[in-house]
């Protein structure tokens, strides 16, 4: 239970916990209740939809011609260790405290409020964003494939990122379509999530099974090749720990994989939304750990597999940057390959879309459901029982920006912002271990606190990797944050004006 009940709101009582029994509580009334539907396999199916993306298809490439060459297998495995520590953290929390939210609510019931709001408003800057910046891309890959066959889009209707282009049709569309399949319910969004995961598994497959017949072992001499390096950033392109240290990372060698790492972490993000659906998973305890861990290792797998193949296939210096995967097969005499991973990424993109929209909307009901954003937003469906408010909401704020904006420079803000959470969740179960060791953990973070400080430790130096930039313009989003709380939900805070030990 929290210590400090002052119901003002003041610098006390903007650190107030909520108890976990209370937020249990509170999935219980008629109008704010989540439609409790998924299994274990829904959840895996979830994590590996929204994992498996532009990582994939792309960064493998990238990352093994700049960065680290065959190597790029191993920056692959320490991504995902990155990202296995913080997802043993999660299962705990998502386990213990079945509720929507992730670690906004997670916070709440370890950290206080304030920490729960930061947590908030960054999830939802990294949801919103990494939808806008997914439905973009998918919209490039559908336009690759309607030239195929001699379909053409206005230029006007391909987007700003093409030369004459203005509005991205493709992507605003299928923001509107992903949002009303949201609304009607989270079992139709698993059915469908589960075809298209299942046509997209299938595709790195092919990828995996046919590109073997192509790999030559000369490809991979040197697997790790000399250490080159890097050109400095000049001012906040640096990477922070640049800036601050004067330490430069490395291209290539050993320290070239972990330069890697923090690229290809991009590729992982989306694991941590599988714990936003804990309130609507019918046995959360059991199914919750299974989901996150799962999904995360079997996209580990998949993505070690798909970079030793292409690395093999072609050498590393001579990989695409824009179509790795696909260019590969076109350079071993297999066309016929390459279309068909530009048609499985294409598919592919529209469950991380949904996925990542699915995140944010049940941040923004859990956020609403507390007080700290309008309670009108936390109303759900009479019928669908799906928060349909902040879903159409969102979904349409999302299709405006991903109709009318290039984001590429504001990618990075994705991984900044789910590296925060990495750490606050790391943070959140040490905490709750001291505070409330009487809770029952139907799973438990081995070798506490080991474990989370590993996590926390990983999460903050990949943060480090990332430019300045990138920082600035996460704190600038903060510090806006930071306003809307001292101006709305302090006051409207549920826990705050009916005091911490009141039943609500």
């Amino acid at each position: 239970m929290s210590t400090d009940t002052d119901p003002s709101g003041g610098p006390q009582g903007v650190f107030r916990t909520k108890p976990v029994e209370q937020s249990i509580r509170d999935t219980e009334e008629p109008e704010h209740a989540l439609k409790k539907s998924l299994s274990a396999v829904d959840l895996t199916v979830f994590g590996v939809g929204v994992i498996i993306g532009t990582g994939i298809f792309v960064l493998t490439g990238t990352v093994a011609k700049n960065n680290a060459g065959p190597a790029t297998a191993l920056a692959f495995v320490a991504s995902g260790i990155v990202c296995a520590l913080a997802a043993l953290c999660y299962a705990e929390f998502a386990s213990t405290v079945p509720v929507a939210g992730s670690a906004y609510t997670f916070s709440y019931a370890s950290l206080g409020e304030l920490p729960a709001w930061i947590i908030g408003w960054d999830l939802v800057l990294e949801f919103a964003l990494g939808t806008a910046v997914v439905a973009v891309g998918w919209s490039g890959y559908v336009r690759s494939l309607m030239d195929n066959v001699g379909w053409n889009l206005p230029a006007g209707l391909q987007g700003p990122d093409v030369e004459g282009g203005t509005f991205d049709l493709l992507a605003f569309l299928l923001i509107l379509v992903l949002t009303a399949i949201l609304v009607v319910g989270m079992k139709l969004s698993a059915r469908i999530t589960a075809v298209v995961v299942a046509i997209k598994v299938g595709v790195v497959l092919i990828v995996i099974v046919a590109g073997l017949f192509f790999v030559k072992a000369a490809n991979y001499d040197p697997f790790i090749p000399p250490a080159q390096s890097q050109e400095s950033g000049s001012g906040w392109d640096a990477p922070l720990v640049q800036l601050l240290f004067g330490y430069e990372p490395t291209n290539f060698g050993v320290m070239g994989i972990f330069t890697a790492a923090s690229i290809v972490f991009f590729a992982f993000i989306g694991f941590d939304v599988v714990a936003t659906a804990a309130e609507e998973t019918k046995l959360p305890q059991r199914d919750m750990p299974r989901g996150i861990l799962g999904s995360l290792l079997i996209c580990t797998v998949l993505y070690v597999a798909v970079s030793l193949v292409v690395t093999g296939m072609q050498h590393y210096s001579e990989l695409s940057v824009s179509a790795p995967l696909a260019d590969a097969f076109k350079s071993v005499g297999a066309p016929f390959f390459a279309g068909v991973i530009s048609f499985g990424a294409a598919v592919g993109l529209t469950t991380v879309c949904m996925i990542l929209l699915l995140g944010q909307t049940r941040v923004f009901f859990a956020m609403s459901r507390d007080g700290l954003l309008p309670r009108f937003f936390s109303v759900t469906h009479p019928r669908f029982r799906t928060p349909y408010r902040p879903t159409i909401l969102l979904g349409v704020i999302i299709a405006i920006v991903a109709g009318f904006t290039s984001i590429n420079e504001l990618a990075t803000l994705v991984n900044i912002g789910t590296l925060f959470a990495f750490v606050v969740v790391a943070l959140g179960v040490i905490i709750l271990r001291r505070t409330r060791p009487d809770l029952h953990r139907a799973f438990r973070t081995p070798w506490v606190p080991v474990i989370p400080v590993l996590s926390i430790a990983a999460s903050v130096w990949l943060m480090l990797n990332l430019p300045g930039e990138t920082w600035f313009r996460f704190a600038v989003w903060m510090a806006f944050g930071l306003l809307v709380y001292a101006a709305y939900g302090r006051r409207h805070s549920r826990l705050g004006r009916q005091g911490a030990d009141a039943k609500y």
